[in-house]
């Protein structure tokens, strides 16, 4: 969750912004301007005294929660250690993926055997982790980029590998909506991170997909999981038939 240091920092700068001295501020407050000065320098603020500051600033306490939110850089990826605490638990990392498809507590709840106090204990974990912001209600704010990915060699990657590669592609790719598509040429880098930019904006029009039809009934929706790989790759037989300096 947000700390109270965060609050501070951001009614600072909208003090700043609104050109309203600590001086001026103690006289609205009623206070010494040692006082305000100490009050802002320990980054420990009651709710009580964040709301009179407020009121001096114009401003509502979800304008401030907005303006933490956007002071609070999203992130792109997680460390390799916090893949690695993520990994470390199935539930954990089945609510992982539920938060980032943007599922509910109670989504999760009825869908997988998770119990409410084991789903709750999942957010509380992903909340230290830095991948949502927990708030009332177990509700969550993602705390991730829309660019988020796992890292390329990190944890997760390595447990989807082993685990779960072989189960997807074991399919026949044959059903309503589903397709497996091969192909192999040879392009320029420079085309080639054309196409990374084009494969990553179909992955996010996918995610974006996902969530406008969460308005639909459920049973008007079907899981699919998308998976895009690019490579500089020969499959291994092809590897062995090379002429020597190709």
């Amino acid at each position: 969750m947000s700390s109270s240091q965060d609050l501070v920092a951001v009614l600072k700068a909208e003090l700043r912004r609104a050109g309203i001295t600590y001086a001026q501020l103690a006289a609205e407050l009623g206070l010494a301007e040692s006082s305000v000065k100490r009050i802002f320098a320990r980054g420990d603020m009651p709710l009580s005294r964040i709301d009179e500051v407020l009121a001096v600033l114009k401003l509502d306490f979800a304008e401030l929660a907005r303006q933490v939110a956007l002071a609070s850089p999203a992130r792109q990826q997680l460390t390799p250690e916090q893949e690695a605490a993520v990994v470390a638990d199935p539930k954990l990392l089945l609510a992982a993926i539920c938060v980032l498809s943007q599922w509910t507590l109670e989504q999760m709840v009825q869908t997988y055997t998770l119990s409410k106090p084991q789903g709750v204990a999942c957010l509380l974990a992903l909340d230290r982790l830095g991948i949502i912001e927990l708030r009332a209600n177990n509700r969550y704010r993602l705390r991730v980029d829309k660019t988020f990915r796992w890292l390329p060699n990190g944890p997760v990657m390595d447990f989807f590998r082993r685990h779960a590669m072989g189960d997807y592609f074991d399919g026949g790719f044959d059903g309503n909506g589903e397709m497996l598509t091969l192909v192999h040429g040879q392009i320029s880098p420079a085309h080639a991170a054309l196409f990374n930019d084009r494969l990553q904006r179909l992955a996010h029009d996918f995610a974006q997909q996902h969530l406008a039809d969460q308005k639909l009934p459920p049973a008007e929706r079907q899981a699919f999981t998308l998976v895009i790989g690019m490579r500089s790759w020969l499959f291994a037989p092809f590897r062995a038939l090379l002429r020597p300096g190709a």
